[in-house]
């Protein structure tokens, strides 16, 4: 734990670790609005505080907002178990919670979609404790202090985590231009409805999902594998009128993808594409639901 005299928290300090708060907020809750919205109390709170009494005001804060996320999730966690088809997390789309190009490989990796949806099989308290360790690096007295338990407990909450996390999602490092170069393909193929030119981007054990909320039209469950998935896509392709819509290149969650709109502004999708070590798509996750997409509107 670094023990360096810091010196006396001021009303400036929150604005100084704002970024860094609505990260770890994010990572907790899945989603865009509900972390903005821990973030503003946490402020409000912030605000009420005395400030000569906080020693470390980015640990004091970051301590507000865990224990703020965890009050939520337990919420969350009994809201989707009656979720509507797959549940993904609202899109980071672009600029948003970027880390800078010195973490950007980092950061692509720890809020994927594939990433996102591993941390749905922990418990608040494993969430967080993972999050805290291996995602922003505190040691276990530090993650302790935040969550309120002993650093033993904390340890066997993230080891418990860990175990969760990589049981169901496989990390593979992977270079940017080369998921650009796959994704650009994809999108040629796609452009044009070839099944076969697109099964060729995907690896032969691809996975797609899709998330519609059970407010517009979404697969219900995961489509497996890349004949499958091809067809289904072309299939999808000849369902809408494309002259009222735009496809966009974007960085969705890290990853390379692209979004969706009307010609009225009005978000329709925003997806990415995760590519394996054998340099196809292993999966592609897309998010239609519009409550998740207000923040894409355009206009």
């Amino acid at each position: 734990m670094d023990t360096t005299p810091a010196p006396p928290a001021t009303a400036g300090d929150f604005h100084a670790h704002a970024r860094h708060l609505r990260a770890l907020a994010y990572r907790m809750l899945g989603s865009r609005a509900d972390a903005e919205d821990v973030v503003q109390d946490a402020w409000l709170r912030w605000q009420a505080t005395d400030h000569a009494s906080v020693l470390h005001a980015r640990a004091f804060l970051s301590q507000v907002v865990t224990r703020l996320c965890l009050d939520r999730l337990q919420s969350a966690r009994a809201r989707r178990e009656h979720y509507v088809g797959t549940w993904l997390p609202e899109p980071l789309v672009n600029e948003e919670l970027d880390p800078g190009p010195e973490a950007a490989t980092e950061f692509a990796q720890d809020v994927s979609m594939a990433f996102m949806l591993a941390l749905e099989r922990l418990s608040p308290l494993e969430r967080a404790a993972f999050l805290l360790h291996d995602v922003f690096d505190l040691d276990f007295d530090e993650v302790a202090d935040r969550l309120g338990r002993s650093a033993a407990a904390c340890r066997q909450l993230a080891s418990r985590a860990r175990a969760h996390v990589r049981a169901g999602y496989a990390r593979c490092e992977v270079k940017q231009e080369d998921s650009q170069r796959l994704l650009l393909a994809f999108t040629q193929a796609l452009a044009v409805g070839d099944v076969d030119g697109l099964a060729r981007t995907l690896a032969a054990d691809a996975v797609f999902v899709a998330d519609g909320g059970g407010l517009v039209s979404a697969v219900p469950r995961p489509l497996m594998g890349a004949a499958l998935i091809a067809k289904a896509m072309v299939g999808f392709r000849k369902l809408y009128d494309l002259s009222r819509m735009t496809m966009e290149p974007a960085v969705v969650n890290g990853l390379p993808g692209w979004v969706q709109h009307d010609i009225d502004g009005t978000p329709l999708s925003a997806a990415s594409i995760r590519m394996g070590a054998d340099g196809l798509i292993a999966a592609i996750h897309v998010v239609r639901n519009p409550q998740k997409l207000a923040h894409l509107r355009r206009g």
